[in-house]
């Protein structure tokens, strides 16, 4: 499912630039660029954009004045030269705020936390089942993309086995592959449905399901035995019994 975004810069380099990333990111759907106010009012009034990509310092209109007057507003990333704005970014919810020159890593880094409020809304906005229709849980997306070197890969939730930490990356084992990402648990984990997947050891989240056996504090993935730590062992047990698999 991809997002409908534009662009809305008075810079034309800057404009260029993003329309360089988006093409980059099989997610992203550029729809048009804009150099002024008046022409993106006259584009939202006739076409559904899910994300903007906005410029704070323009002339005549400034990107904070155009946001302010939009009723309902989509997912907004400010894009600016200047971080004396980010109060106001904060104030009006945008999702996320882009210091100029922006590095490629960082626009993918915004627009990944874009893309997963997006598919949860998508999945929230879905029309409710009949009676004979079964009840599915929508709640998390079905993937995420990850950024993988020079690569944004697509990664499917169901397909991943474990995230082992090595050093200053993580490594995501899946059914199909083996992906490295600059990711750090902690983000890693935002990504991920905690009633699916949970840490275990300072360098392992596992994923539940794919569990095959469990032997005192060692959890058994296909080849791989991963040990439970003393820190995330109580929690483990918790979901566990959550489950009913104790």
């Amino acid at each position: 499912m991809k997002m409908n975004c534009i662009a809305v810069d008075d810079e034309l380099l800057a404009l260029k630039k993003i329309e360089r990333f988006a093409e980059k990111i099989d997610y992203l759907n550029l729809m048009g660029t804009f150099d002024n106010a008046l022409s993106t009012f006259s584009f939202l009034r006739e076409n559904k954009v899910d994300l903007i990509f906005l410029d704070i310092q323009m002339d005549e209109f400034t990107g904070i004045q155009l946001l302010e007057t939009l009723k309902d507003p989509p997912y907004v990333i400010l894009t600016t030269a200047f971080d004396e704005y980010a109060l106001k970014a904060y104030e009006l919810d945008v999702v996320d705020y882009l210091l100029k020159p922006i590095p490629f890593e960082r626009f993918v880094k915004a627009t990944e936390k874009v893309y997963v409020r997006f598919l949860k809304d998508q999945n929230n906005q879905a029309p409710m089942p009949t009676r004979q229709q079964p009840v599915e849980n929508n709640e998390h997306p079905e993937f995420t993309f990850i950024k993988s070197g020079n690569k944004t890969v697509k990664v499917y939730y169901d397909k991943i086995l474990y995230i082992e930490g090595q050093r200053d990356y993580l490594q995501i084992h899946t059914e199909d592959s083996r992906i490295m990402t600059l990711l750090n648990f902690k983000k890693m984990q935002e990504l991920l449905d905690d009633q699916k997947f949970i840490r275990v050891h300072k360098s392992y989240i596992i994923s539940i399901d794919k569990i095959d056996y469990i032997e005192n504090n060692t959890i058994k993935i296909k080849d791989k035995l991963i040990p439970v730590s003393s820190t995330y062992k109580i929690a483990f047990q918790n979901l566990l019994q959550k489950k009913n698999f104790l």
